[in-house]
């Protein structure tokens, strides 16, 4: 009996992909970067199983020229770069890797919070281009991350380990949620629930950790830069659509804000002519928030758990759409 088909559309860590070898005969994209979308159209047409990244837009277009597809795994958290109410339309479940990247992502987030707090990546730069010469008391002078606010906007699993890190430094945190948080979560976090604008207005360092939506494009916006400390620092795990990037750009020329920390962008990836590139006061990271060893590689094996429980019909482990199994 042969094997069902399956396009992999990156190279994937080798535990992942061999978890999807022993239950389909697997092509992977091999070239350098995103497959391109008319090769994925071109592809998807004869396949059972798409094993993607957040990088492939799988919308109704692709889908349309899928007759034979059976499940969708991601190998990322957020999904929104695939159309869920399309794939549910047709019975095809779509699967993802949440909790698995929780630590590893708030890792990089405090990360890129130190990083732009004492401005590494500009004393970095400045010995390499051989201007170190006598200390100096006013240079590169940064500002403390210790008894600092720590503002979070979006308090699920990332923000709350955010927050854990930072009581390790004094910090107070203040956060802001779609949705009341529980008593027991917020003692046990030692943080407190405020409003939009009282965690925008107050924060020193301001960590974004929300999803993608509607709703939440574009919600740092100007008027959110406007509101902000002149001293203030955005940190940006999230997705690159959720701050405006020109009003951010503005910001920083400005001085309206101090600086900005970006795992994403919009658009992602970002010229390296990218005016956003090109400020001293702007750390720009290729989207590695979840990048460990150990991290990439469940995520990889929990997407090939995903695409074999669709391929043999059964309950994906990790379902963004499990209406699709009711009867």
């Amino acid at each position: 009996m042969s094997k069902p088909r399956v396009l992999v559309t990156r190279r994937i860590p080798e535990a992942g992909l061999k978890a999807v070898q022993d239950c389909a005969d697997v092509e992977v994209w091999e070239g350098e970067g995103p497959i391109p979308h008319d090769v994925l159209l071109q592809k998807i047409a004869s396949v059972e199983g798409l094993y993607c990244l957040l990088t492939d837009v799988v919308d109704e277009a692709l889908l349309a020229q899928a007759p034979r597809l059976r499940v969708v795994s991601t190998m990322a958290v957020g999904y929104d770069h695939i159309d869920v109410h399309a794939c549910t339309r047709r019975k095809i479940p779509v699967g993802n890797t949440p909790g698995v990247l929780t630590e590893t992502t708030a890792d990089c987030a405090f990360a890129l919070l130190m990083a732009a707090a004492r401005r590494i990546s500009e004393a970095a730069e400045f010995v390499k281009a051989g201007c170190w010469g006598a200390w100096d008391p006013t240079l590169l002078v940064g500002h403390d991350v210790h008894g600092a606010t720590l503002g979070i906007i979006g308090f699920g699993r990332i923000g709350q380990a955010v927050a854990r890190r930072a009581t390790g430094f004094g910090m107070r945190v203040l956060v802001n949620h779609s949705r009341p948080i529980a008593d027991d979560i917020l003692s046990q976090s030692h943080v407190e629930q405020v409003s939009f604008d009282q965690v925008v207005a107050e924060s020193d360092f301001l960590s974004v950790h929300v999803p993608l939506t509607p709703e939440t494009q574009h919600l740092i916006d100007r008027q959110v830069f406007n509101r902000m400390k002149p001293t203030a620092i955005l940190i940006n795990t999230a997705r690159g659509k959720v701050v405006d990037s020109e009003a951010l750009l503005d910001a920083l020329r400005d001085r309206t804000i101090a600086y900005a920390a970006l795992d994403v962008t919009d658009p992602e990836p970002l010229s390296a002519q990218d005016p956003l590139v090109m400020l001293p006061n702007c750390l720009i990271v290729p989207h590695i928030a979840s990048a460990s060893v150990a991290t990439r590689t469940k995520m990889a094996v929990m997407a090939a758990e995903n695409l074999r429980a669709g391929l043999a019909g059964q309950p994906l482990p990790h379902c963004v759409n499990p209406e699709v199994f009711e009867k």
